[in-house]
């Protein structure tokens, strides 16, 4: 599949830095996210203006806002709005029986380079497919985000249209895959007209909804800017 994709315009380093940079402001808002914030900064001076601009634009909002704020902000953002889902499978399945197919073949990515996720864990979340991305296997990694495009850009447009400070963080990752195709562009305007489908069925043992990036893991050489998360339950 990726061999009749476009080829990534970003170098190597700078998908790394996006993806991973992403991924650490996106989880939700608390001390430690807060204490990245600098390092994230920095890191984000090497990138192409556009995409640094992006992410300094976050990180401005994340530094002037009250955490209780920040937080109570995400919830509502994320947990309460169908359109603004960061679990990538939702977009096309919503809770349905496909749903659990396709949250299998991300195992099976993460399998295919040599990493186990817990049960407890839902592998399409958005920061899970960013990591994995950025510290497992930039290409697969790629893949996944563009298997369901039209979701992530669906996420995009929903976000800008609230105005939402985390549409620049969305906006970023978008930045580093290539333009929407034609059919890409006929599924959103699905999405955004019909949303996604609303059958509710159990998804076990996909059953908890719930993601939160592990402590730092041991980072590649060439990958040692920003800190690398793990995933909960994760093991070569």
């Amino acid at each position: 599949m990726s061999g009749r994709r476009a080829k990534p315009t970003l170098a190597g380093e700078h998908l790394t830095v996006v993806w991973q940079s992403v991924s650490l402001l996106l989880d939700y808002p608390d001390e430690q996210v807060l204490a990245r914030a600098e390092l994230v900064r920095s890191a984000s001076l090497g990138l192409p203006v556009a995409i640094g601009d992006s992410i300094r634009e976050f990180l401005q909002h994340l530094e002037t806002t009250p955490l209780p704020e920040l937080q109570a902000d995400y919830v509502e953002t994320f947990d309460n709005r169908r359109r603004c889902n960061l679990f990538l499978t939702y977009f096309a399945h919503g809770d349905t029986r496909k749903r659990g197919m396709a949250l299998l073949r991300f195992k099976q990515t993460y399998l295919r380079a040599g990493f186990e996720l817990d049960d407890a864990e839902l592998p399409d979340h958005l920061c899970v497919v960013l990591e994995f991305a950025a510290t497992i296997d930039r290409e697969l990694g790629r893949d996944l985000m563009l298997d369901h495009r039209a979701g992530l850009e669906l996420l995009r447009l929903s976000l800008r249209d609230m105005h939402s400070p985390w549409a620049s963080l969305i906006e970023a990752v978008t930045a580093t895959l290539p333009p929407l195709r034609g059919e890409e562009r006929d599924a959103v305007r699905r999405l955004a007209a019909e949303g996604p489908p609303e059958e509710e069925v159990g998804l076990a043992p996909f059953a908890n909804p719930q993601f939160s990036p592990g402590a730092a893991a041991g980072a590649r050489p060439e990958q040692t800017l920003l800190p690398m998360p793990s995933f909960p339950g994760a093991r070569a």
